[in-house]
């Protein structure tokens, strides 16, 4: 008997979705209102807002909507039509793939509409059936997804863990020579949960001892680490040793689209070979003219990282002083590990919107194991010491609920199943 394809879905709901009558709308799709900025509006009232990745403050930068504006009035949403094999390519679109090459170091660069949907595709490009992957356990979930779609061998390394890593290089090494294949490494420039730098330098030093290539993905890196802000590749001195360097303007740009950089002879494969460009629309003038401008900063105002920089130390030192656990992180995220159940996170979140006007981000299982809460906090360029000084003061004040079991009773008197975890 052939199943209705929807009874399982009916039924069970996953992980987070298990939770979406209790969470929908206020913990999760969320509705921040207002010019992109520290504070912003949710619901009807002013946040200290630390969940958006904005990092030198150029979501809302007068400079930055200027040229926005312009682009649109001059050349629309549309504009340029169809894929850019066809119909879709424009000389900007090349002067800003040459820009972004220069900018991180390497030959060339071919740019994405996508940062999510740009990785997967790169990794189903780069290889083949015969080759083997090694990546990072804890990487992001557009590597995972890539991954899936490789015919091959595949193996991971426990998180940030060399020796992991070089054993699991053995593995993979004896895997291609019987298939013929090579070997793709993968990892983050920085880990965007965690806020920690992946090990780059150590994974470029193995290359003197087996045969791999290396892609990173530096999303976080991009614009906030280095001396130029060239990334993490930069800020650990081995640009060179990274093969294939891929990020998104979604972070440190503001803006939507991405690009990958590598060899010459790499693009020019990747050109007529990745799928998700072959087959999608170019990506606007609007968003190509925006990032030129975005880029154009980066490079000439370094008192935006600066800026940056300053926010992190003080938010990271400030919660050090006063006894937070935030972890081994040496980036600008920013988490704060806390022991509880889901019910205790999401009445404690609750408390920090409605009574401390702070928003942020929550991460629990399954995306951390069970029993730990993860506050993860963004700082950009944009934040006051005012703001960070408010929001110490708040997290002084949500520890001590949580350990006395405030959150936890609240919790057993509401709606909020504090059995389920």
């Amino acid at each position: 008997m052939v199943k209705d394809l929807f009874e399982r879905i009916q039924k069970n709901k996953g992980p987070l979705g298990r939770w979406a009558s209790q969470a929908e709308g206020y913990f999760v799709f969320p509705k921040l209102e207002g010019p992109l900025a520290n504070r912003m509006q949710f619901h009807g009232k002013e946040v200290i807002n630390w969940s958006i990745n904005d990092y030198l403050g150029l979501a809302n930068h007068p400079e930055v909507r200027k040229v926005d504006a312009e682009a649109a009035a001059e050349y629309g949403s549309a504009y340029p039509m169809g894929a850019r094999m066809m119909s879709g390519h424009t000389s900007w679109h090349e002067k800003l793939e040459q820009e972004l090459a220069s900018f991180v170091g390497k030959e060339s660069a071919y740019l994405l509409n996508f940062g999510y949907q740009g990785m997967v595709s790169t990794i189903d490009a780069l290889v083949s059936k015969n080759d083997v992957i090694v990546y990072d356990v804890d990487s992001h979930a557009c590597i995972i997804d890539g991954v899936r779609l490789h015919m091959g061998k595949r193996f991971t390394y426990k998180h940030n863990d060399v020796e992991s890593l070089e054993k699991n290089l053995e593995r993979a090494t004896n895997m291609a020579e019987t298939t013929g294949g090579g070997i793709l490494v993968i990892t983050e420039g920085v880990f965007g949960m965690r806020g920690q730098q992946g090990k780059l330098k150590e994974i470029v030093e193995l290359k003197k001892k087996y045969n791999f290539r290396l892609l990173v993905d530096d999303a976080h890196g991009f614009g906030t680490l280095g001396k130029t802000g060239a990334g993490a590749g930069e800020e650990q001195e081995c640009q060179d040793g990274i093969d294939v360097y891929f990020s998104t303007f979604a972070k440190s740009m503001a803006s939507i689209g991405a690009f990958v950089a590598a060899d010459k002879d790499v693009i020019d494969f990747l050109k007529y070979n990745l799928r998700s460009q072959m087959f999608a629309k170019a990506l606007p003038m609007v968003l190509v003219k925006g990032a030129l401008k975005r880029l154009e900063m980066l490079r000439t105002m370094p008192e935006l990282k600066d800026k940056l920089w300053e926010n992190v130390n003080y938010l990271q030192n400030g919660l050090k002083e006063k006894g937070f656990n935030i972890g081994d992180t040496n980036t600008c995220v920013t988490p704060v590990y806390l022991e509880g159940s889901i019910p205790e996170a999401m009445v404690m979140v609750n408390d920090l919107r409605e009574n401390y006007s702070i928003f942020l981000s929550i991460v629990v299982y399954p995306v951390i194991p069970k029993g730990i809460i993860l506050l993860r906090m963004i700082p950009t360029a944009t934040h006051t010491k005012a703001d960070i000084d408010e929001t110490l003061a708040a997290y002084e004040a949500i520890r001590e609920k949580l350990v006395n079991g405030t959150y936890k009773a609240i919790a057993a008197q509401t709606t909020v199943d504090v059995s389920a975890e």
